[in-house]
């Protein structure tokens, strides 16, 4: 596929300082925080803004799996490729999601942001999280495998299930192979489908200033202050717990693969930014799908990767679970001894990827993994509905930036990298 010269063109022509995106969207977000903070009221009433951008970014998202994975594995002529990179894909995500979820149990437990608070989870408003509760029997692996199968064809794509319309295209992207020259019109017209398509993400992200000071304007004005001072120790534990996982993992590997994390964020610093202020990772997908490939990552890996990790390489999903899940054990004196949390660790990585898909996908898990443990009263998920969005400032960047050490990772373990393409990506920065 060829690599989309829409997305690069900031890093082509240099711009003045204030004409550049990431500087844009700060702004946008420290005028956010103030409006938020200063009238909240106001804050609350800009919702629409943030949402609005991230249902724009979202109506791109299948069309763009749809036509990159196809260009991807045409272009690859090797079906036995196409597997070797899904199974190394796997492989690495299992391990890094079982990593988080170790760190973030001691983290958890060494901290302990719950003890003392002596809830009494009977007297919580379970009827406020009736909903998600409602939900848990969506998740598991066999709910979650047949989810991947669509009822139809354009049906997924409409709906924008990500891994149903990963299937959809991984299965034509290989009829595509077999047919041969005759699928070449085909690859054209979807070759200029995917320049159209992120062409459009070009003009959406002019909006993405507006985007996030609606979105961090809305978050700071409605759980603020309030739930900082309630529940501010579980917020720091996880935001550390968060940077603890990034610097004391993700760098270590990102330095064996021969490069420099805090060149990688600074070089994503753009979609770090917008998915921050957004709390949805989904809103910089397409963009991501671009800047990997600026980094030397071969288009067919990244078309795979990208948006298989972004329901199986949740790095900041499972710090979030196994954080929280802790806190409110220690918050409602639930005892959980050292066979209960490795017990409590295995049900988190089979509910961690089930619930991949599902909306409100965190609260889903966290109140499913409570069911299955059978320990900690289900009811005391009640206790974190304040703050989970200010919880997703912290898993929501971690997830991003773990995706993109492993698309840099898995392209290199396949010979897919352009290394002297990444370093000088990164250091030009």
């Amino acid at each position: 596929m060829a690599t989309i010269i829409t997305g690069a063109a900031p890093h082509a022509i240099p711009r003045p300082w204030y004409k550049q995106l990431w500087v844009q969207v700060l702004v946008a977000m420290v005028l956010g925080v103030l409006l938020g903070h200063y009238y909240p009221n106001a804050g609350q009433s800009l919702q629409p803004l943030g949402d609005g951008f991230i249902k724009l970014i979202r109506m791109l998202i299948a069309p763009i799996i749809f036509c990159t994975v196809i260009l991807g594995i045409a272009k690859m002529d090797d079906m036995s490729r196409v597997g070797r990179v899904a199974i190394k894909g796997l492989v690495y995500f299992e391990v890094m999601t079982t990593i988080a979820l170790v760190v973030a149990l001691i983290v958890v437990n060494i901290w302990q942001p719950g003890a003392g608070m002596n809830i009494n989870a009977s007297a919580l408003d379970a009827g406020a999280v009736k909903g998600y509760i409602a939900k848990t029997h969506e998740t598991g692996i066999i709910p979650f495998l047949m989810n991947i199968i669509p009822n139809t064809m354009i049906g997924s794509l409409a709906e924008g299930h990500i891994l149903q319309v990963l299937l959809i295209s991984v299965i034509l992207g290989s009829a595509l192979i077999g047919i041969g020259d005759a699928g070449k019109p085909v690859v054209n017209v979807l070759e200029a489908a995917s320049k159209m398509l992120f062409g459009a993400v070009a003009i959406v992200m002019w909006g993405a200033p507006l985007g996030a000071f609606g979105a961090i304007a809305f978050t700071v004005g409605k759980y603020g202050a309030g739930a900082l001072l309630s529940l501010g120790n579980l917020l720091v534990c996880f935001y550390v717990t968060c940077l603890i996982f990034i610097f004391g993992v993700l760098a270590p590997v990102s330095r064996l693969c021969g490069f420099s994390l805090l060149k990688l964020m600074r070089f994503l610093r753009e979609e770090i930014l917008v998915c921050l202020a957004t709390t949805s990772s989904e809103s910089v997908l397409p963009r991501m799908l671009i800047k990997l490939e600026q980094l030397g990552c071969k288009p067919s890996v990244v078309g795979l990767i990208v948006p298989t990790g972004y329901s199986f390489n949740l790095d900041g999903t499972c710090l979030y679970l196994a954080t929280v899940t802790v806190f409110l054990a220690q918050a409602t004196n639930t005892p959980l001894d050292l066979y209960q949390q490795l017990v409590l660790l295995a049900v988190l990585l089979l509910t961690s990827k089930g619930a991949a898909g599902v909306a409100g996908a965190a609260f889903v898990v966290l109140a499913a993994t409570l069911s299955t443990v059978g320990t900690i009263p289900v009811a005391s998920v009640a206790l974190i509905l304040g703050v989970h969005r200010l919880l997703s400032e912290g898993l929501t960047p971690t997830n991003l930036i773990g995706n993109a050490v492993a698309t840099i990772v898995i392209s290199k373990w396949e010979g897919a990298l352009d290394e002297e393409k990444l370093h000088k990506a990164l250091n030009r920065e």
